[in-house]
């Protein structure tokens, strides 16, 4: 497939040049300690970085031009191109690039589940060729563009992540994505603080349903009384599939049996029942299999192909990871934390695992004037899913103590360390348990599991 020229993104950005040169970029480059020969380097700026400090670094490095915005007032001695805002910029060029391919684009968001989602329907797809999907949960302004700007020749299909943080901003990196295809798998109260009511974050999530063309698919969660409602937002010409494990819906699971390493269910499907096996364990990822299942119909694939994709399945780290050493088990879950993934969790683990139970959790953030109220709800549910032992970290992990304490928990400790929480950690287990992890990302709840 042909390169981007200078000529181009010049004119889908609006950029002032000084050179008419007709050079191709082979990458578009916003880190200046990755630039290869003939790449683009664009240079974003953020709260604590300028990129257009490195610009003409990047031209030494060997970059065939640098895009900076029109207040860059250096002297370089190389192309340049000058733009209103470079991070618009970007997010153009990538819609450009994306322009070039006629494959299935899945759009995947939602409050919980979407990165497990956009992997199980990356594998599932996979009986189409190769498929790019989103690296990790590269699923903002930034991130979009960059799995985008990564399409080759040789992908037949892409899963797109795509976050928000307000109002109208799955409207717009919708805008450069183009999806044909979108996933919403549920709502819930993660970013109240940012939206105000749940109300808010629905309306921000059904912007993806919005996005969809004439002839494209939207795909629903039925048992999330928010996703499940827009499929009144769909416009005309765009088929709505819903899934889910307990309202009816067009693909349905029942019979799920959760095992040690994998989980079992029969899939119900326009009338016929298909056994199936996902390597993930929980209730909670058969609902995320479903919605990778419809996609993997809607691209014409079936139902032994999609099986075979799934089976491939690399999941994100930190996404309920287990690990097994020295007579524990480990549930990394430590990625990020919302309430409803947090509950999720605990349950999942007091089905599957046998043996004591030690929950290390801690603050759950973006929560606003509930954030007490949840976070001792989470308390609770510990006690009521016959974890043994708490363990928190932070200022807002002391209220899940005082609602497991409130609920009758016994073994309790709060610590303000990474090492203080490991070093309990290390003083009270032993053979046989089963330890979650999970907070909210900057938690790094990671940091403790290092440490043990």
């Amino acid at each position: 497939m042909d390169k981007l020229s200078l000529t181009e993104i010049a004119k889908v950005t609006g950029a002032e040049k000084n050179s008419d040169a007709e050079i191709f970029f082979a990458d578009i480059i916003t880190d200046s300690r990755k630039i290869t020969s003939d790449s683009l380097f664009v240079a974003l700026k953020g709260e604590i970085f300028n990129g257009e400090d490195f610009a003409d670094d990047a031209l030494q490095k060997g970059a065939a031009a640098v895009l900076v915005s029109k207040n860059f007032d250096k002297n370089l001695d190389g192309i340049i191109l000058k733009v209103d805002d470079t991070l618009k910029a970007y997010q153009k060029i990538a819609g450009a690039w994306r322009n070039r391919f006629d494959i299935p684009i899945i759009a995947v968001t939602g409050s919980n589940g979407k990165t497990t989602t956009k992997d199980l329907t990356a594998a599932a797809l996979n009986g189409l060729g190769h498929v790019q999907k989103t690296s990790g949960n590269f699923n903002n302004e930034v991130g979009v563009p960059m799995t985008l700007l990564e399409l080759k020749d040789k992908h037949l299909a892409a899963v797109v992540e795509i976050g928000m943080r307000g109002l109208g901003q799955i409207e717009e990196l919708a805008q450069v994505v183009k999806p044909t295809i979108g996933i919403v798998t549920n709502v819930s109260e993660t970013h109240i603080e940012l939206l105000g009511t749940i109300e808010n974050i629905a309306k921000a999530k059904g912007e993806l349903v919005e996005a969809i063309p004439n002839g494209g698919t939207i795909i629903l969660n039925a048992d999330n009384i928010h996703t499940a409602a827009m499929k009144n937002l769909a416009g005309e010409g765009v088929k709505v599939i819903t899934y889910g494990l307990e309202n009816h819906a067009d693909l349905m699971a029942k019979d799920i049996l959760i095992g040690s390493m994998s989980t079992e269910f029969t899939l119900t499907y326009d009338g016929t029942d298909y056994d199936f096996e996902i390597p993930m364990l929980g209730r909670h990822n058969v609902s995320n299999a479903l919605a990778a299942i419809a996609a993997g119909f809607t691209v014409g694939l079936n139902v032994e192909e999609i099986q075979r994709g799934i089976s491939t399945l690399m999941t994100t780290k930190m996404r309920f990871e287990v690990i097994r050493r020295d007579g524990l088990t480990i549930v990394n879950d430590a990625y990020n934390a919302s309430p409803a993934s947090m509950r999720v969790a605990i349950k999942t683990t007091s089905e599957v695992y046998d043996g004591r139970l030690i929950a290390v959790l801690g603050d759950m953030m973006e929560l606003g004037d509930i954030s007490e109220k949840v976070h001792r709800e989470i308390g609770e549910e510990l006690a009521e899913n016959r974890f043994d032992t708490l363990i928190t970290l932070g200022e807002l992990g002391k209220f899940i103590a005082a609602g497991a304490c409130d609920a009758g928990l016994k073994n309790i400790y709060t610590f303000d360390t990474h090492e203080d929480a490991a070093k309990k950690i290390l003083e009270i287990v032993r053979d046989g348990d089963t330890i979650l992890f999970k907070a909210s990302h900057v938690m790094h709840m990671e940091k403790i599991i290092e440490l043990i």
